[in-house]
């Protein structure tokens, strides 16, 4: 007899929401009737090992999905535990209850149980592709079938069928396509397959499917009809570690992430505790091509019990490891009604911490014992640890710090922070580094000869973003940053300071001119003794250096912030007796004309540009000509 019945719940409003606002993506139905199928045999097999009633084969539970083109009906079905009138009734008439979790709270004591279903609005998902939806099902200690019909919140009908088979089957009379959506999408094998293939990979019971396929005999095409099973049922990660070869997970990261190139790095972790997860994480071999651009989107694949939950959890990585690719399966995370967002983001906080300090370990562990692989990595991704701590303000320089690698000018070779500090004397404070865009450039820098020539060793730093990452980590160990380039580069002793001083006193006067004569181009004029053979230099005093002005001037906003810099010549040059000659001559207009030639050298020297090319040109000339 048929009964016509209105759903339990309040209104059309509630099960409006259930449809339109709660599920953002409408191909999510699929996940979410293969996931309360694969519920329904779990709790089938679940009562066959305590009930010996009940004859069930493991092998022979599966899922199955029917298109019907002709039809535009999408069936699936499973030979699970099946529902009776009452329970249909309950579980499809009452919108949010669940008999998952009803089953699930009564087998709490049984760790092993994995029900997928908590909230019981899965099911009316199906409504956003179907205009009618009919349930027909079983339960597996009845001898009659009930169907379930329902066109949406105007209510829905029971009576009993006829159905030989335990378990459900739930079919979907899809809408009538439209200008944004076509629903005859899911009636294809195509589309079947990748929604499977995404969400439901993982579902631990075959999900089946009749395909046509096409095979060459005799050069004529025959067409079958056959079994396909959709789903790899077994993930990756679930399996013995000593089951899984190099191959293996080179081949999943190849196809999971379309990249070409297997990973560098494999790091599989299995964590229990208050938050227990499975962790399959891959260092890629290269950077993707939009990987330091608006455009890449950090995050790890989310599952809950093998269904994907999320493309890419964010909050699972910082910033600084969002190169690292890879899943993350957790039965123990809370998710939102929908099961598409995450309800409780302190469990995702403590896996995301759990899996920092994993990442760094490794790391440590190639920086250690695969110098030349950490050394391939930090080339594409140690920007973005330096970009960590920078960003941080430092707060990251603990966990990314030993990570970082500079040029050595000693060592002639790639090092770390640790590795310079322990050649250093006890008595040596300071870690020397020179900035420009190349080694072979920093080479030729001037203070950087003179540096060298003393037996000092220098750090390159050839990255823009360099010395902002030194300026906010302040020291490493104690030992203080340095800029060569700066005043702070002391290499003098206490005499030949005194003697400079002097000396930079007697012409003040000629300094104050020569300041004078460059618009304010630099902030000071004076003699040094810091370098060898080179007649001039810029240095730096105060916080920003002339390396720093230089990137914040290829900003798109004027920031404003200038070096303050010193124009310093070397008075063990016969450019300074020249100089010294013009002054005591009192021919300043000379004197002038060649400060202007050594502030130029020495923005040349510096990588800066002229402001007024053709005027320094012209004074070269006419100087040569004399």
């Amino acid at each position: 007899m048929l009964k016509k019945k209105q759903f339990k719940a309040e209104s059309k409003k509630l099960l409006d929401l259930m449809i339109n606002s709660i599920y953002t993506n409408k191909e999510i139905f699929l996940r979410e009737l293969i996931s309360n199928a694969s519920d329904a045999i779990d709790k089938l097999y679940y009562e066959s090992l305590t009930n010996k009633s009940i004859k069930v084969k493991k092998k022979d539970l599966e899922i199955r999905l029917i298109p019907d083109k002709d039809n535009r009906t999408l069936t699936i079905v499973d030979n699970g535990i099946g529902m009776n009138e009452e329970e249909l009734e309950n579980n499809l008439g009452t919108i949010a209850k669940s008999g998952s979790l009803l089953f699930k709270e009564k087998m709490s004591d049984d760790k092993n149980m994995a029900i997928i279903g908590q909230f019981g609005v899965g099911f009316y998902s199906s409504f956003m592709v179907s205009d009618e939806v009919e349930v027909i099902s079983k339960a597996y200690d009845s001898d009659k079938a009930y169907r379930w019909v329902s066109r949406g919140a105007d209510g829905y009908s029971i009576e009993e069928c006829d159905y030989e088979n335990i378990g459900t089957k739930v079919i979907l009379h899809l809408k009538e396509n439209n200008e944004d959506n076509n629903y005859d999408e899911y009636l294809e094998d195509y589309a079947l397959e990748r929604l499977v293939k995404k969400y439901s990979d993982y579902i631990a019971y075959p999900i089946k499917m009749k395909v046509e396929t096409t095979t060459k005999k005799d050069d004529k095409e025959e067409k079958t009809i056959e079994d396909k099973t959709l789903n790899s049922m077994v993930p990756i990660w679930k399996k013995q570690k000593s089951s899984v070869e190099d191959e293996d997970y080179n081949s999943f990261y190849t196809d999971k992430f379309y990249d070409y190139e297997a990973p560098l790095k494999v790091i599989r972790s299995e964590v229990e505790g208050r938050c227990s997860y499975t962790a399959l994480l891959f260092i890629p071999s290269h950077a993707p091509y939009n990987y330091y651009s608006k455009d890449y989107e950090k995050g790890l694949e989310l599952y809950s019990k093998g269904v994907l939950i999320m493309d890419k959890c964010a909050d699972l990585l910082p910033d600084y490891f969002s190169f690292v690719k890879g899943i993350v399966d957790s039965e123990d995370i809370s998710l939102n009604i929908s099961r598409e967002t995450l309800q409780e983001n302190y469990q995702i906080k403590s896996i995301a911490k759990s899996l920092e300090s994993k990442i760094k370990k490794e790391l440590e562990k190639m920086l250690k014992n695969d110098r030349e692989n950490y050394e391939k990595f930090f080339k594409d991704f140690g920007m973005q640890l330096k970009v960590g701590i920078y960003e941080s303000y430092g707060m990251a320089k603990e966990i990314l710090q030993d990570l970082l690698l500079f040029y050595s000018s000693k060592e002639k070779k790639m090092v770390t922070l640790s590795e310079y500090v322990s050649k250093m004397s006890d008595d040596d404070k300071i870690i020397y580094y020179a900035c420009g865009e190349t080694i072979d450039k920093i080479d030729l820098l001037p203070q950087v000869e003179a540096a060298k020539e003393k037996g000092i060793d220098i750090l390159y730093l050839t990255d823009y973003l360099d010395e902002f990452v030194f300026k906010v980590m302040m020291n490493y160990k104690e030992k203080n940053f340095v800029n060569v380039a700066s005043e702070e580069a002391d290499f003098e002793s206490d005499e030949e300071k005194e003697e400079l001083k002097k000396t930079n006193e007697e012409y003040k006067d000629m300094f104050t001119k020569m300041h004078d004569a460059l618009n304010n181009g630099v902030n000071e004029v004076a003699f040094t003794h810091r370098l060898k053979n080179h007649p001039v230099c810029l240095t730096s005093k105060g916080a920003v250096s002339v390396e720093m002005q230089k990137v914040m001037d290829a900003m798109p906003t004027d920031t404003g912030v200038k070096a303050s810099t010193v124009m310093e010549i070397n008075e063990d040059h016969p450019i300074a007796t020249k100089l010294k000659s013009l002054y005591e001559k009192k021919d300043y207009e000379t004197l002038e004309k060649y400060s202007k030639i050594l502030y130029a050298e020495a923005r040349l020297i510096e990588g800066m540009t002229l402001d007024n090319p053709t005027e320094i040109s012209n004074l070269i000339s006419e100087l040569l000509a004399k």
